[in-house]
């Protein structure tokens, strides 16, 4: 596997450095310990928001840091989880009196290592709400989690949750909204293809060209099952049943469906997903709202998508649409 980097040992510093160099009038980079912050941070006043996650996600989550969405994002070794020295200082970083709201996948390292920096924060007077992102139907227990994973509907809970901090919620208003968005979201993937981590050389799984993996997580976690390739609609169908199943969506629902790319899957592709799933939605009597179309949330290379849907109601409808201003994410602003 090709790629294009100098040492697989400094891969994300290298990465983390060019990303603030590329978007020096919207983050701060602090090296040692790593972690991104909103330039204007602490916003006087604000609650903070402070995500993070193995790295290889991008843009996940740095990408979304910025006005109407995070104040600091952390990031881990690529696919681990950062650790508690980094996420502790971020925390204080953007913590302007207001208390800070801490975004967390569920997946084990970063559960410990959030749940270890809150502790700390909390015992130098900083008040804490934890958010845990659990959004995947297709597995219950992985390799690497206990429960649901945390995947797309990261995102809209990073940017519905900022958008409530943005307009001056207290700290458990944000953080009841970031549970709302996660109680109304659900999540499903699909790989034609593994990604290879830079330090590994070599592919995370091996998948036929004729076969593909129904439920794939993003880091390579295999999913339910694999079956041979079908077409685009087949495939969608597959990963929309179970989402549906599982919210419950039927006539008159309103929703906001989200396809996103798993880094290696052509924009052309990801709409003619899109583009069936409207089909399925309208089918079954519900209102797609709103859209989000493109690579989000990704495992590096790995060719693949996943569909979200999130129920909306007018207040989520209202968060969704406020400005927003970050790398990765902007309108409005």
């Amino acid at each position: 596997m090709k790629k294009l980097i100098n040492d697989p040992k400094s891969v994300v510093a290298e990465s983390v450095q060019g990303f603030g160099l590329a978007h020096a009038d919207l983050v701060t980079i602090t090296e040692d310990p790593m972690y991104i912050t909103r330039k204007d941070a602490p916003v006087n006043g604000k609650v903070g928001l402070v995500s993070g996650g193995g790295s290889g996600h991008e843009p996940l989550h740095a990408g979304y840091v910025g006005k109407g969405m995070l104040d600091a994002a952390v990031p881990g070794a690529v696919f681990t989880s950062p650790t508690p020295d980094q996420i502790l200082p971020a925390t204080l970083a953007v913590n302007s009196g207001a208390g800070v709201v801490h975004i967390v996948k569920n997946y084990t390292g970063d559960v410990l290592n959030f749940e270890t920096a809150a502790e700390l924060a909390e015992a130098e007077g900083v008040s804490i709400r934890t958010v845990l992102v659990n959004d995947d139907v297709a597995v219950e227990d992985s390799l690497y989690t206990a429960g649901r994973r945390g995947v797309g509907g990261t995102v809209l809970v990073e940017k519905i949750a900022g958008a409530a901090a943005e307009r001056g919620d207290d700290l458990d208003g944000v953080a009841s909204i970031g549970e709302r968005v996660n109680a109304n979201v659900r999540t499903m993937g699909v790989a034609l293809s593994a990604c290879t981590v830079p330090h590994a050389g070599q592919p995370s799984f091996d998948l036929a060209d004729d076969e593909i993996e129904i439920g794939i997580g993003i880091h390579g976690e295999p999913g339910r099952h694999r079956i041979p390739l079908e077409n685009a609609d087949g495939i969608t169908d597959r990963l929309l049943e179970p989402v549906l199943a599982d919210l419950n969506i039927g006539s008159g629902d309103k929703v906001l469906l989200f396809v996103n790319g798993m880094g290696g899957t052509p924009q052309s592709e990801l709409y003619i997903v899109y583009r069936r799933a409207v089909q399925v939605l309208k089918d079954k009597g519900a209102s797609v709202e709103r859209s989000l179309v493109g690579n989000y949330i990704t495992a590096l290379e790995m060719q693949g998508c996943s569909i979200s849907v999130l129920r909306l109601d007018d207040e989520l409808t209202e968060l969704w649409d406020a400005p927003v201003h970050t790398a990765a994410l902007r309108w409005g602003a």
